[in-house]
């Protein structure tokens, strides 16, 4: 007779199972939290990197610009504009304008008397949108400055016809030594001994909206390109229309504006300092805050082109400025809108744009609100940016 095993063998029973389950679902819920959390953080701060490095860049394009307010320009970097009707700014070739009170109505240029005049530094106080009714209305700001990159100033312009300029040469190519007295810099070398870059030039040349600063007949004077076909009528010759009617209303050939006589074929032109010899393509270039979209944005304008975004989530900016009195050698620090008689400006009553040595960025706030509960991130820049081609003069021979 066999022995047979009285152990009796059995599973878990239902307590301990719902036991295990019970710390296991605990240990599961914990790491997904953690996992969770550990996706978050990367996220924010990887959001946050995005963000700084968006800043970072926008700071350094807008600081970049505002130092080279009125590089080129002549001495007091003051020009004065045609006034039959205003000029204007913010305003691309489709005739749409970007700045004023309601962001619909185009910015003036500021005046002297009854004349309007272009400065290096154009301030833009309150003419941007309202972005948050306990802030108020955001600022602009315009620079001009001479463009470095298209050697304009080696043609010679003359009228030809009303409204129409022709660029020549202003020396015979090819020339030995190349290239000619102050042309071209001493580090460029046209190749072939060609005039440099055309007038049409597919990627640096002439296009409608550029704005250029010429002596027409006498008259140093600002044209907008216009609308038509840069045609080359000879050899490195090239004929541009500055038509009446543009959007910005620099080309004034009617009435008794200041342009009225230099654009018309009633004499000889003759070629414009700017900066050295010859006319030149100028910038101005405007930043401000466009609302239209979600979420908001800064835009770059350069002269009557479509503006561009430079960073998405911009939504403030505020400027003041410190002008320098020559005849009292007082400064007037400080100033949101210099020159206005405001309460806030009384110290730069009488004073010009061209009399402002520092701009002031007391805000640019980037947002970034992220989804859900993740939280809310911000940046903002307050820096100080000397406008050095204002504040000095250069007295050395060119």
């Amino acid at each position: 007779m066999s022995d047979r095993s009285t152990k009796r063998e059995s599973g878990f029973s239902l307590l301990e199972m719902v036991i295990a389950m019970a710390l296991g679902t605990i240990v599961l819920g914990a790491a997904v939290q953690l996992y969770s959390q550990g996706v978050a953080a990367t996220w924010t701060v990887t959001q946050r990197a995005e963000m700084q490095q968006d800043f970072r860049a926008t700071a350094n394009m807008l600081t970049r610009d505002l130092s080279l307010a009125g590089a080129g320009l002549p001495n007091a970097a003051a020009i004065a504009l045609p006034s039959t009707i205003t000029p204007v700014y913010g305003c691309d070739q489709t005739g749409k304008c970007y700045l004023g009170s309601t962001n619909i109505a185009p910015a003036t240029y500021p005046k002297q008397g009854t004349a309007p005049y272009l400065y290096g530094l154009l301030p833009g106080y309150n003419v941007g949108p309202i972005t948050s009714t306990p802030a108020g209305a955001t600022d602009a700001v315009t620079v001009v400055y001479t463009d470095t990159t298209f050697y304009l100033n080696c043609y010679a312009p003359t009228v030809t016809a009303k409204g129409v300029v022709t660029f020549a040469p202003v020396v015979t190519v090819p020339v030995t030594p190349w290239p000619p007295p102050g042309c071209l810099p001493s580090n460029v070398t046209p190749q072939n001994g060609v005039a440099p870059q055309n007038v049409n030039d597919a990627v640096v040349g002439l296009t409608p909206g550029d704005l250029v600063l010429m002596t027409l007949n006498g008259t140093p004077m600002v044209g907008e390109v216009t609308a038509g076909t840069i045609t080359s009528s000879a050899a490195n010759t090239f004929v541009v229309p500055f038509a009446n009617g543009d959007v910005l209303h620099m080309n004034q050939t009617t009435g008794t504006g200041l342009n009225s006589v230099p654009l018309n074929a009633t004499g000889a032109a003759t070629a414009a300092p700017c900066g050295r010899t010859g006319p030149c393509r100028i910038l101005a270039v405007t930043y401000y805050i466009d609302n239209t979209v979600s979420p908001s944005r800064l835009m770059r304008q350069v002269n009557g082109h479509t503006p561009m975004p430079v960073a998405d989530s911009v939504v403030y900016m505020k400027f003041s400025y410190d002008l320098y009195n020559d005849a009292t050698a007082a400064p007037a620090t400080n100033q949101p809108n210099p020159g206005s008689g405001d309460a806030n400006d009384t110290a730069s009553n009488g004073l010009l744009p061209n009399q402002i040595t520092k701009i002031n960025i007391l805000h640019m706030a980037i947002d970034s609100a992220l989804k859900g509960t993740k939280g809310y991130q911000g940046l903002d820049l307050e820096t100080s940016v000397s406008a050095r081609n204002l504040t000095y003069t250069n007295d050395y021979p060119q």
